[in-house]
Parts: C-alpha cells; structure tokens; sequence
C-alpha cells in the first residue's frame, strides 16, 4: 500500500506539548527504551494532494543538547565524488545529526551511502532537512530489530528516494514510503525470512506502526502510522 492510501490514517510523530506520552509509547515497548524522555519530538501530517509527493507541515520542538553537539564527521573518500559535491554542507549536518541518534548496530555511514545511488544518469538525493526526523525515527526501530536479531546491520538497501530518482528505480510504486522519508530496505547477515518475522513480531508488540515487507533478500520496514504485511 502507498502513503496516498491511508493518508487520513497517519500521525507519524507528535507534538511534545500535546501527545508526549503517546509518542514515546509508540516508540517502546516496556523497558526498551528506544527514545530519551529528553529527545524532542516533531510532528508531521500528510494532507491529501493530487501529487506523487505529498505536503507536509513539520511542528519542531526545541532542539536537546544531543542534538547540537557537534559529532565527528565520518570519512566519505569512498562515496562518489559528483554526489558528494551535489549535496554540499547539506552532507556534513546530515551525517552529524545521524551521529546525535547514537544508533548501536547502525553507523551514519551506512545510511548515507543508500542515497549516494544513480540509475539512468539519474542521482539520488539527500532527504530535505526538515524532514530528517522522520528517518529518524524508522532508524531507531531499525536498530532495535538488529539488538533484538543480535546481528549488526549488513546494508541499508534504500532509505529516502526523490521523486526522479524513484522513478528509475524498478518495481517502485509512485507512492513509495520511501519519497516521505519514513522507509528503510535493510539487510541482515541472517536470512530476510528471519529479519521479516522479527520485525513483524516486534511491532504487533507495539514497537512501532506501520509496513514490513518481506523480499527474497532484504525486508522493508517503514512506520507509516497504520500495520501493513506483504
């Protein structure tokens, strides 16, 4: 199912004036402990537009001291130089916030590298800055699969896809969850099967909601808002 389907169903993330409590029980189970109470939360809703991609308004909350520290940024010399150069300081600010996540099984690396693609003289882009906590938050569940899994993440697949580049990419559907930011393809260095089952299992606990989809060599995991098997 596309976000264009159940967009009236979708409240990704909440304001922390209003639905603190929820946000962080969406996020955990009992004891899990995805997210700090002092994590700040933003809110974003999908209005209903004719458009692959849809309007987003973004409410931030104030910014927590993880957030502006300063982390160090990784070493690139392996992405490719043109995409490097297309995305400018827009690279940096996005490997530090990545870095401020302090995921346990995933490095910032891994998931920039999933953007820095090209299909058809077509390159990938970096996700738009607001909407950077979105990702965020599926990344979070991501690393929580791989504590669960007790395996290190092998490959983040795909993460955010723009619209032209979406397009080249085969059997993606123009209301991919991955245009909104909220969608990894991740692999494991156990079989999909395995991934696909634990992720599964881990939602219907109330880890998370939304999408896991099973393929022959990597699952996909989004959080939507509303469960959806396929």
């Amino acid at each position: 199912m596309s976000f264009s389907e159940s967009l009236s169903n979708l409240t990704h993330e909440h304001s922390p004036l209003t639905n603190r409590r929820s946000a962080i029980g969406a996020l955990s189970l009992a004891g899990l402990g995805l997210i700090a109470s002092s994590t700040p939360a933003s809110a974003f809703i999908f209005q209903k537009k004719d458009s692959d991609v849809p309007k987003v308004v973004v409410v931030n909350g104030s910014s927590s001291s993880n957030t502006k520290r300063k982390a160090p940024v990784a070493g690139m010399d392996d992405l490719p130089s043109e995409w490097v150069q297309m995305q400018g300081n827009l690279l940096n600010d996005y490997n530090r916030y990545l870095s401020s996540l302090r995921l346990q099984r995933l490095t910032p690396h891994q998931v920039i590298e999933a953007h820095a693609k090209e299909k058809g003289g077509v390159w990938n882009k970096l996700p738009p800055k607001a909407w950077w906590t979105r990702m965020g938050y599926t990344l979070r569940v991501v690393d929580r699969i791989a504590v669960q899994l007790n395996q290190p993440v092998e490959e983040i697949v795909s993460a955010y896809r723009c619209p032209i580049y979406n397009a080249r990419c085969s059997g993606a559907k123009k209301g991919s969850w991955h245009q909104a930011n909220v969608a990894v393809d991740v692999r494991f260095p156990v079989r999909a099967s395995v991934v696909t089952s634990t992720s599964r299992n881990l939602r219907d606990r109330g880890l998370f909601k939304g999408g896991v989809g099973g393929y022959s060599s990597f699952t996909h995991i989004d959080t939507r808002g509303t469960n959806m098997n396929w």
